[in-house]
């Protein structure tokens, strides 16, 4: 999904609790309630970068509210999700940007009609297979005939990231794939634009869910959070104004390296929710449409065979425009 101009809201510890709806309506004042449901019902509002359509949704305190002031695009279709790799025990797809991987705990009850106004990328995964295998006269690469059960994500990257992800097919994968990235055996880099000349580094903090003001961040204290450990190398400077990054994740964290690239002053291009600590970086003027993260190449064991598994993904289009447009200036 492209990012459009609007207007960001946080919400408040008195206006914890309230539905959308009601926060919209006091920050928008003067506002009917007609006016603001169809702002939300018209896909004009965003909570956390993750697009609501729900007026009796409650918010929480922290919750990043924005208002577009041109509504989202069309929800993705199983034909935006380009299978890399497919057997019968793993799938690995490319996620395009604009789509969670899994559907939110608060909207697991949510009817199908609904679920479709912004579908998930597991439940675009089946039919994107279904596609794929009719492409290839009905078969897995291996000459078996398909099955169709549900798929596991065991692993997630953000909304706005693109890239590989890898769904386990049956029960058994699930469980072996998910232990490896329990313990951090797999291989993750990722491809970033982010702001300021940044040099080679490793960053090491505690992680938490929250820092202090309702988001997640770092701390001091040895005894709480998760080890977090993201290696970096600069690709390519743009002057001292932007930096084209690769980052090896040694650990796997929520929104890990949007928070690591943040905290020491160079926030990834695009970033609404993670900023720099004050005076650290210059405004963002990259243009970009969303955050410019791209999970370049995804590597693991396979599940049955034992096989080392290695898979990349060229830069999609939109980070390469915005690159293009750096170099010529």
């Amino acid at each position: 999904m492209k990012q459009q101009p609007g207007t960001s809201h946080h919400v408040t510890a008195a206006e914890a609790g309230r539905t959308i709806a009601a926060f919209l309506r006091e920050r928008l004042a003067p506002a009917s309630w007609s006016r603001v449901q169809k702002l939300v019902r018209g896909r004009h509002v965003l909570v956390h970068g993750n697009l609501c359509t729900d007026a009796a949704r409650r918010l929480k305190e922290g919750d990043v509210v924005k208002v577009l002031d041109v509504a989202t695009a069309a929800p993705a279709r199983a034909d935006d999700v380009r299978i890399v790799h497919l057997d019968d025990d793993v799938v690995v797809v490319e996620k395009p940007t604009g789509v969670t991987t899994t559907r939110h705990h608060e909207e697991a009850g949510w009817p199908a009609r609904r679920r479709q106004l912004q579908p998930t990328l597991d439940e675009l995964v089946p039919e994107a297979i279904a596609r794929h295998l009719q492409s290839r006269g009905g078969r897995t690469p291996h000459g078996t005939r398909p099955r169709t059960p549900p798929v596991k994500a065991v692993h997630r990257i953000d909304r706005e990231t693109s890239g590989l992800v890898v769904f386990a097919r049956n029960v058994p994968a699930s469980r072996i794939l998910a232990e490896q990235f329990r313990v951090h055996t797999t291989h993750r880099r990722y491809v970033s634009l982010v702001m300021g000349r940044v040099g080679a580094r490793t960053i090491r903090s505690r992680l938490v869910r929250d820092r202090g003001d309702g988001r997640r961040g770092s701390t001091s204290d040895a005894e709480e959070g998760k080890e977090a450990v993201t290696h970096v190398s600069p690709l390519e400077h743009f002057g001292d104004a932007y930096t084209l990054v690769e980052c090896r994740l040694e650990t796997g964290r929520t929104h890990q390296i949007r928070i690591h690239m943040a905290e020491c002053g160079h926030p990834v291009c695009g970033e609404r929710v993670y900023r720099a600590p004050r005076g650290r970086a210059a405004a963002d003027e990259s243009r970009a449409p969303r955050i410019m993260l791209h999970a370049a190449e995804l590597g693991f064991v396979h599940p049955v065979s034992g096989a080392e598994l290695r898979f990349t993904s060229p830069l999609p289009a939109d980070m390469r425009r915005v690159l293009a447009a750096l170099r010529a200036e």
